[in-house]
């Protein structure tokens, strides 16, 4: 079984950003949070004290989740001549006109806001290993769309 998780550079760098300030600022926030609500005596009507459990067992939850993707990251490293879409290589799409630019990114680096899509989307799959001037077909949530790839940028 392959435990190996593809990131770009870039993305590794934030993943072990976002964890170092899980462990070592909003985890201590909390189980200080916890032993003040547990300080304040009946622990069994105590709304403060169940939910600071409640979120430490989040953010633990979490914290072991990203310890598991730095553990096991493999960073994709971008060819210098970029043929075809891979992974952290920016794609300039044109769909019904307009043109945009995705970046190929592993799924814990996806925001789809900052136009990051995941290689394991149905974009990012049918992006993978296509050429400019190809046209790639995917099912949306609205239904099938296609895009013309314009440039691998």
């Amino acid at each position: 079984m392959n435990n190996r998780i593809c990131v770009t550079a870039d993305g590794l760098v934030k993943i072990k950003a976002v964890l170092s300030d899980l462990k070592n600022k909003k985890r201590p926030q909390v189980v200080e949070r916890l032993a003040l609500a547990r300080s304040q005596g009946d622990l069994s009507e105590n709304n403060e004290y169940a939910a600071a459990r409640e979120e430490l067992a989040f953010l633990d939850g979490r914290i072991e989740e990203m310890e598991t993707v730095v553990s096991n990251a493999f960073v994709s490293t971008v060819p210098v001549l970029k043929n075809s879409v891979c992974l952290g290589c920016k794609v300039k799409v044109k769909i019904d006109g307009n043109e945009t630019i995705y970046e190929i990114v592993g799924e814990f680096e996806a925001n789809p806001a900052l136009k990051k899509v995941s290689a394991n989307s149905p974009l990012g799959k049918a992006l993978l290993g296509r050429k400019p001037g190809e046209e790639v077909e995917f099912d949306a949530p609205a239904g099938k769309v296609v895009y013309k790839i314009v440039d691998i940028c």
